[in-house]
């Protein structure tokens, strides 16, 4: 199992940015797939989810409105777009297969190598 996070980079606050992760290893039949953050010192922050087949999509509250996640089965792909960025969204982006979106406040079952992303003020 493999997942690949890319996009992230340095963006101006109330900017933009769009993050890209490709899997392999498994299918959207097997496994939700979602997006987590870390930034340095602070725990693991969900953000959101895409139930299997990518049926449903869930959100934590603070990423409801300013961030939107999609998916490309065809292309096991899922994208987080990431609107009116703020400087506490500084972190490392990560995106993870879980068992069940239910499930992903949990340690996910596989997460990849993420991406970094810098809100400058």
């Amino acid at each position: 199992v493999q997942l690949q996070a890319s996009g992230g980079g340095v963006v101006q606050a109330r900017g933009s940015l769009g993050l890209s992760c490709v899997f392999s290893g498994f299918t959207f039949a097997e496994y939700a797939v979602g997006w987590f953050r870390q930034a340095p010192g602070k725990e693991r922050e969900v953000l959101s989810c895409i139930s299997h087949g990518g049926t449903n999509t869930y959100y934590r509250d603070y990423a409801k409105g300013r961030f939107t996640m999609s998916s490309d089965n065809a292309k096991n792909t899922v994208y987080l777009q990431m609107n009116s960025l703020k400087p506490e969204d500084t972190a490392v982006y990560y995106c993870a297969a879980y068992s069940y979106c239910s499930s992903y406040d949990l340690p996910p079952n596989y997460w990849g190598q993420g991406t970094q992303v810098t809100v400058s003020s």
